[in-house]
């Protein structure tokens, strides 16, 4: 590909983002009478559900908080970012800590999980706005919150299990890919060894276990040493998620001036392009039995 089908792409990629899609949220998404954002919207904005994800009102409040530190300092996503961390701080969390997966439009509790997303994103949210405002007490939140899910991350007793785990053991792709991502996020207001201790934990993980060269596809639940399981679960790849494993690594290797983790990470990519398009409707499928 040379250097101005790059540049078209990307003029391409940009206009979309900001002149359609950013747009269209900011429009649409800002609940000015409860608070926080309203996620479930049609075509042309209408809601047609009023209950609010915590996952989706912390990445909202991310890219925004992003948006302003990154692209351009607009006063309206800085203000979108602020909105979205008052109705988190506010009803998002438990009295343990913790937060809920899913609140109603006046933020009371419907569901609370035993995963860690909820948290990865919080951590996400508060760090980004803190880099925008300088919010030492909302830096700490992200750092705090990032050490209590670790904490559970890594005392897995301390959550119910989803399965018997002495019946099969297994293990999933999705925290040691999510734990890359959100630590290189934190990491952007400065360097701690606990971070650089959590991404190489996740690289190796990720590169070592869930990935095998042998079959092209880096699956989504192994064994606990990276076992290939012949079970349906075991057999599943989700090509969008592989695809968002690559973009990790590749910042991994922009962050750290790590070349070598490139073409590991273009291997991702290929081939879960190669697996997961879908040639007859076009787009990505969501699953893929290989």
């Amino acid at each position: 590909m040379n250097i101005e089908r790059i540049e078209e792409l990307i003029r391409v990629h940009r206009d979309g983002l900001l002149k359609s899609t950013v747009p269209f949220w900011m429009r649409h998404t800002i609940d000015r009478e409860y608070g926080g954002f309203l996620n479930f919207l049609d075509h042309d904005g209408a809601v047609y559900c009023t209950d609010k994800p915590v996952w989706v009102l912390c990445r909202f409040t991310w890219l925004t908080a992003l948006l302003y530190n990154e692209v351009e300092k607009r006063q309206e996503w800085l203000d979108a970012s602020a909105h979205g961390i008052d109705f988190i701080e506010k009803h998002c969390f438990d009295t343990d800590g913790r937060m809920f997966y899913m609140v109603t439009r006046d933020g009371r509790p419907l569901r609370k999980r035993r995963y860690l997303f909820s948290e990865t994103f919080g951590v996400i949210a508060f760090s980004e706005y803190a880099r925008a405002t300088n919010d030492e007490a909302r830096l700490q939140k992200a750092k705090d919150l990032y050490k209590l899910l670790l904490r559970y991350y890594r005392n897995p007793e301390l959550l119910p299990p989803k399965v018997y785990p002495e019946t099969r053991r297994t293990k999933g792709h999705a925290m040691p890919m999510i734990l890359l991502g959100i630590t290189q996020q934190l990491r952007k207001n400065g360097n701690d060894a606990l971070y650089d201790e959590v991404i190489e934990e996740s690289l190796r993980e990720i590169l070592d276990d869930f990935v095998h060269e042998d079959e092209q596809a880096l699956f989504e639940t192994v064994g606990p040493n990276g076992e290939r399981l012949d079970s349906p679960e075991g057999r599943c790849i989700n090509p969008g998620h592989a695809m968002e494993t690559s973009w990790f690594i590749m910042e991994e290797a922009r962050q750290s001036n790590r070349p070598e983790l490139i073409p590991r990470a273009c291997k991702i990519l290929d081939w879960s392009l190669a697996r997961g398009w879908d040639s007859q409707y076009g787009g990505i499928l969501y699953f893929v039995d290989v």
